[in-house]
Formats: structure tokens, C-alpha cells, sequence
């Protein structure tokens, strides 16, 4: 199994960026798609995760009201739309798939990972 993640780069204060993340290798009847980052000297973390299963979302503190989250089930593709985007949210975006139903946001419960987008927001 194989996720390529796309869509990072360098963005202004209170820009936008939309992330996309395609699972491939394999076709999953039930499964979870997630986003995590991670920036420099500190743990991974998750931003926002989704499952396949009745479109449950789970979102962070840290998406609140400007991250979204959605899910291709057809493409097994993942995307996160970011808006009003802050320096603090410079970091490398990780997309991770996890098999099953179940889903949840410690990064060590997934099972598969993308090899990770920067994103960096000026001021």
C-alpha cells in the first residue's frame, strides 16, 4: 500500500492550501484516512481523521473552524482544505490510512503513512 500526498508549499498569513492524500495498492472495504503533522522538535500529531464507514469525522483543537476534512471512498483519497492559515501551522502533514472501522487519533494506532508535505505559512 502506497499514499502519496500532494498539495503543500509556502503560503501567506490567513491563506488557504487544500491537501490531498490517495491511498493505492490495495482497495479497503472499511478504513479509516487521516491527517497528521509533525513540526521540527516536536511529537506528531493529528489534525483531523475520517472514516469510510458512515463518514465519521474526528476532528483537533487544532482544525476547529478552519480545517476540513473529506473523503473520496470511491478513490480512497483523503483531502484537507486549511483556511486563515498561521505561522503555527508550519509543519510536515502526514496523511496515514488505518484498516477497520474503528478510528482513532494516537498516530501509532495507523497502519499505513505517506512520506509527508511541508507546509509553511509566512507572516
Amino acid at each position: 500500500v502506497q499514499l502519496q500526498a500532494s498539495g503543500g508549499g509556502l503560503v501567506q498569513l490567513g491563506g488557504s492550501m487544500r491537501l490531498s492524500c490517495s491511498a493505492s495498492g490495495r482497495t479497503f472495504s472499511r478504513y479509516g484516512m487521516g491527517w497528521f503533522r509533525q513540526a521540527p522538535g516536536k511529537e506528531r500529531e493529528y489534525v483531523a481523521v475520517i472514516g469510510n464507514s458512515q463518514a465519521k469525522i474526528i476532528s483537533s483543537d487544532i482544525a476547529g473552524g478552519r480545517f476540513t476534512i473529506s473523503l473520496d471512498n470511491s478513490q480512497q483519497t483523503v483531502y484537507l482544505q486549511m483556511t486563515s492559515l498561521e505561522p503555527e501551522d508550519t509543519a510536515m502533514y502526514y496523511c496515514a490510512l488505518k484498516i477497520g472501522p474503528n478510528l482513532q487519533v494516537d498516530p501509532s494506532g495507523w497502519d499505513y503513512w505517506g512520506q509527508g508535505t511541508q507546509v509553511t505559512v509566512s507572516s
